[in-house]
């Protein structure tokens, strides 16, 4: 599947994944965290930038379990 995404970039294209996986998500150019929560206590920007950013963001629970995969 990130084969076929890096085709599509090379090409010019814009690809915009909405995942979990952390996998998927620490090869993104760009994060948008959206939570902190779910429901009534989410919707809200957490953290907008690159997947290097966000380990040290404190409010997002993406950055505490990425930060292990990014190592």
């Amino acid at each position: 599947m990130l084969k076929a995404f890096d085709a599509l970039i090379a090409k010019g294209h814009t690809v915009i994944i909405i995942e979990h996986n952390l996998e998927v998500i620490k090869c993104a150019d760009h994060i948008i965290d959206i939570g902190p929560e779910g429901g009534e206590a989410g919707g809200n920007l957490v953290f907008e930038g690159t997947p290097e950013e966000i380990v040290a963001c404190e409010k997002s629970y993406t950055a505490k379990f990425l930060k292990e995969t990014l190592g």
